[in-house]
């Protein structure tokens, strides 16, 4: 929305200066307000040329635009053609974020995209409050389970290798001395036990951990880390939420309770099972939630 904002604001500084009919205007400096007139619209301009890349517009028909930009000033007194002139710009807008969410849904793949009709009548219907086949909060509930349902398609083939790994050394995992076992595909190891009180999951611990994907590759540590539980990854929410005080568990988290489909860093691909060496120091409890999870 910001570059829409930017838009609008050099067609406004365009109509202290521009000329009648549809031509580019041409400067005539007969004073200071004209001068100053001038001076702003260089000033607003220095953004132009990422503008004309980002909306993908060739500067060989820069020209157009120039002529674009005179009959929008223009008409900015106009209040039918002002409105005409600004939903061109925001079908633009619209148009830029058609091509970043199908880079994103369907991981660059040039021939998937999303429906640019659709797209557009969605967000009339939303904008105008006429013929929506949707509330707001079910556009919502729909478009994030189905853009997570694309997404975990696509990298399911396209980390197929990865996925089967991952499921292999947990149930590996399972097999190894002294495993025990919790919700959502949790495995644990005690490495020492603890005699302290078992934090819930709304409780803030302070803890030492390490965290390594399969091959062994260190992605976190951190020493005397203080955080709510219910912030990390549904896993280590599971582990710690029955780990005792004094305790030092080894763990296992299978990507279905981490990260899933997405690539949660560059030592994390898609469907990474992840193993922490947790030692509980201590337990707060409180009733807030909704903490950052534990960075990467």
């Amino acid at each position: 929305m910001k570059k829409i904002f930017y838009v609008a604001t050099m067609a406004i500084t365009a109509a202290t200066f521009v000329s009648c009919g549809n031509s580019v205007p041409k400067a005539e400096l007969n004073d200071d307000v004209d001068t100053l007139s001038y001076a702003f619209g260089i000033e607003q301009s220095q953004g132009v040329k990422q503008f004309l890349q980002q909306m993908e517009i060739d500067t060989a028909y820069i020209d157009e635009f120039a002529k674009g930009i005179a009959e929008a000033a223009q008409g900015v007194d106009d209040k039918k053609k002002a409105a005409y002139n600004a939903g061109i710009g925001v079908g633009q807008q619209l148009n830029m974020m058609l091509k970043g969410y199908s880079r994103q849904l369907f991981d660059g793949d040039s021939t998937k995209t999303l429906s640019m009709k659709n797209l557009a009548a969605g967000f009339i219907a939303g904008a105008t409050g006429k013929d929506a086949k949707m509330t707001l909060e079910q556009a919502r509930m729909f478009g994030q389970a189905k853009a997570q349902a694309i997404q975990t398609k696509n990298a399911e083939a396209k980390f197929a290798k990865e996925k089967k790994a991952s499921d292999d050394f947990m149930a590996a995992a399972a097999k190894k001395e002294g495993i025990q076992k919790l919700g959502l595909g949790v495995l644990y190891k005690v490495l020492k036990a603890g005699n302290g009180a078992v934090p819930s999951k709304n409780a803030t611990v302070t803890i030492n951990y390490e965290g390594k994907n399969i091959s062994g590759k260190v992605f976190d540590k951190r020493d005397g880390a203080k955080m709510p539980i219910s912030g990390a990854i549904p896993g280590f929410v599971e582990a710690i939420s029955h780990m005792p005080v004094g305790s030092k568990w080894e763990i296992y988290i299978p990507y279905s309770a981490g990260y899933g489909a997405q690539q949660a860093g560059p030592d994390l691909k898609p469907f990474s099972a992840l193993i922490f060496t947790v030692e509980l120091l201590k337990a707060e409890e409180s009733s807030q939630a909704g903490a950052p999870q534990i960075q990467q």
